[in-house]
């Protein structure tokens, strides 16, 4: 071939195949798309003392302490099928001790997505912190977890996505998202698991989340520093080609209360693939219609004029008596999953075609759908039980049939499905 024609073929070659050609991710997904999914938050940095991660009780402890009166979680996780189990200081009323899990274990990830599987919830989010980005032992933590994550994906048919919480990061050291980005594309082949490759694509390419953007609450919105990150993630020739979620606070649209007010959002919000608008603690039971009539209904009008996939937020209940000495334990009860369900009817009657689930594991804040605790220990700390008249799986049941009724499997009802 003469050295003219060859030049021709080679870009005529690039053309084809696209720019994804060129990056380290896989060409396929088992998950194409976000469209018709339900993904619930995976925070995965529970630590006991005695893991091997060398972080006393992360996540469990208030002011270093995990004591009877110190603590930071309001949910004691139910634990019969935990092959490794870690004594706590807590006892039952019958005065037996209470257990707790480590997820630096990667038997706590298996049984996680082992129910996953079960109770057939279609992924997770793997939560990655900027704080990871900075400390050497975090990384270790949050690098054993996605690789556990990953491995269990494999087994079980999960989808998973990462997802960058950057809402406290340092703008002068934005350039370490990219730099970590590269670190799990290259060592921990998150994108790229051959034929079992699980990581979540949209628009048939690798969905990446970045939560946390112009934040009322945050001391920086992360504007302009997202531009500069969502362009790498989407045009860089070996670590790009993405698709984004940009995870933002409930008024954004209108620029209102929980954000900045900077317009810039929405000019980043025209860039990216998904809008991901956070929800806990915004509304209640009782004011949830009001809200989803004034704000989600509205958000999913803006999202399709602009071309643009949205996914609300949705959990089961909140509680953070424990860590933040608030006034009230059970702040949002769950009552019985009535308040979950209203929110994935109103988010489903409102046009959403996708969910985000807050969370799969966050008992520090009340939110987990997964197996939590009838009989909680007795003393100065107060934590709230599972009711009495569902049983422990029942948010892990309630999500499976949200997905069923998103995806059309099941008609659509406003009221609670009731268990065979």
């Amino acid at each position: 071939m003469r050295p003219k024609n060859k030049l021709i073929f080679i870009i005529t070659l690039c053309i084809v195949l696209g720019t994804n050609a060129q990056t380290k991710h896989s060409k396929w997904s088992k998950f194409p798309s976000y469209k018709g999914l339900v993904m619930a938050g995976y925070q995965g940095w529970f630590n006991c003392e005695g893991d091997g991660a060398n972080r006393g009780w992360t996540h469990y402890a208030k002011d270093k302490k995990f004591e009877d009166g110190s603590c930071t979680i309001d949910f004691w996780p139910e634990m019969s099928e935990y092959k490794k189990q870690y004594k706590t200081p807590f006892t039952f009323e019958d005065g037996s001790t209470a257990t707790v899990f480590s997820s630096y274990d990667e038997s706590t990830v298996d049984l996680h997505f082992k129910w996953m599987k079960e109770y057939k919830i279609d992924g997770v989010f793997m939560q990655r912190f900027f704080e990871v980005l900075e400390n050497p032992n975090r990384r270790k933590h949050a690098d054993k977890v996605l690789t556990s994550a990953i491995k269990a994906a494999n087994k079980y048919g999960i989808a998973i996505c990462l997802m960058y919480d950057i809402g406290s990061m340092d703008d002068s050291k934005y350039n370490l998202v990219k730099e970590d980005w590269k670190h799990l594309v290259d060592d921990l082949k998150l994108t790229s698991q051959g034929k079992k490759t699980n990581y979540l694509f949209h628009n048939n390419k690798p969905l990446v989340a970045l939560w946390g953007i112009s934040a009322g609450t945050r001391q920086s919105g992360h504007i302009p520093e997202i531009f500069d990150i969502m362009d790498f993630l989407k045009n860089d020739p070996n670590y790009g080609g993405c698709s984004i979620q940009l995870g933002v606070p409930s008024r954004w649209r209108t620029l209102g209360s929980d954000t900045k007010g900077d317009p810039r959002l929405l000019e980043a919000l025209e860039q990216a693939d998904i809008v991901h608008p956070w929800f806990v603690g915004r509304y209640n039971e009782a004011n949830y219609e009001d809200f989803r009539k004034e704000v989600i209904v509205d958000d999913v009008k803006w999202c399709k004029e602009h071309g643009k996939s949205y996914v609300p937020t949705v959990y089961p209940g909140f509680s953070w008596y424990n860590m933040k000495s608030d006034a009230i334990s059970n702040k949002t009860p769950r009552n019985k999953g009535q308040f979950y369900w209203k929110q994935i009817a109103g988010a489903i009657t409102s046009g959403a075609e996708m969910l985000y689930v807050a969370m799969f594991d966050e008992i520090d804040e009340g939110t987990a759908i997964m197996k939590c605790a009838h009989k909680v220990p007795v003393g100065k700390s107060v934590f709230v039980p599972i009711e009495k008249e569902v049983p422990t799986d029942h948010y892990l049941w309630l999500t499976n049939q949200a997905a069923k009724m998103l995806r059309g499997e099941t008609p659509f009802s406003k009221t609670v499905p009731k268990r065979e």
